[in-house]
């Protein structure tokens, strides 16, 4: 089991960048600790009110690419300030981009007990100080915080020599024991957010046909996608058009590779996104069932 115990990540923590080597372009270091510190701000904003933070960089290290960042705070002018709650944004930050990234997943578990919230995608666990994990839920109520994070992915995204991310306790921690992948992190920049709880990630996957709809409109197909049924209309016209140029054949068990925006809608008790409804906004092949051929005698 892979472990990350977001109670190590107090007042500072490091942030690991898997690169093939041990740089890191200047402009993406700088736009993700420009958008951490900005994201950082905002859920200090909603957590200690009257207090005010400031993000450091410490110390870059080889890793691949490591920096340390530091969170430091003071008090306002606001003879209204209420008790500083220390040791929580750099956690929360963590927890967030594990949460958001992990989310994706439809084999997440998530157990909550009165101490510690535990996370888990297959042999992964993050484990959360239930104080984290509760000034979490109130940080991402702030459009700010999360938009920043949004930008933080959108800057790994960019570059395409980062491989994948995480954080560690030290910079004398060797590589951490869960890095979000370069693939799972643009999974997570590409997510809309609609409202309050509820969020659209978009994903490019191959869907294989149970039930097809041949005409327009929004009655649903079905599809089996990572091992499970889901319904979901199509809702682009130029497949349609394909089709009824016969320009495409549709036979049971063929596949299609397409773009799905799933609606995610938040668990008021866990915290965790779960998908509700799918849509095909775009299809981009059609994949014939592959058909076993017979010998014949000769």
């Amino acid at each position: 089991m892979k472990i990350v115990d977001i109670s190590k990540f107090e007042d500072s923590v490091v942030l690991y960048f898997d690169t093939s080597n041990t740089r890191i372009n200047a402009y993406t270091l700088a736009s993700i600790l420009v958008s951490i510190a900005d994201a950082a701000k905002a859920a200090n904003s909603s957590i200690n009110a009257g207090h005010d933070i400031e993000i450091v960089v410490e110390a870059v290290g080889e890793g691949s690419f490591k920096a340390k960042i530091s969170a430091v705070y003071s008090e306002s002018k606001n003879i209204f300030s209420s008790q500083i709650v220390a040791g929580v944004i750099i956690g929360l930050l963590s927890n967030y981009i594990y949460e958001r990234v992990f989310s994706l997943d439809e084999s997440i578990k998530v157990e909550i007990n009165s101490d510690e919230v535990i996370i888990e995608k297959g042999d992964e666990r993050i484990v959360v100080p239930r104080n984290v994990y509760d000034a979490t839920r109130e940080a991402e109520k702030n459009p700010k915080f999360v938009q920043s994070i949004e930008r933080t992915f959108q800057a790994i995204e960019k570059d395409s020599d980062i491989k994948g991310f995480g954080f560690a306790e030290s910079m004398d921690s060797g590589k951490p024991k869960v890095i979000l992948s370069r693939e799972a992190i643009i999974l997570a920049s590409g997510e809309v957010v609609e409202a309050e709880g509820v969020r659209v990630i978009p994903e490019i996957v191959e869907l294989q046909i149970l039930k097809a709809i041949l005409e327009r409109g929004k009655r649903k197909w079905e599809f089996m996608w990572r091992g499970i049924k889901i319904s979901a209309p199509i809702t682009s016209q130029s497949f349609y058009t394909e089709f009824f140029n016969h320009d495409i054949t549709i036979a049971p068990g063929d596949s299609l590779k397409v773009k799905l925006e799933i609606k995610q809608v938040r668990n008021e008790d866990t915290g965790i996104y779960v998908n509700k409804s799918y849509e095909v906004v775009e299809v981009y092949n059609h994949i014939p069932r592959l058909k076993q051929s017979s010998l014949e005698n000769t």
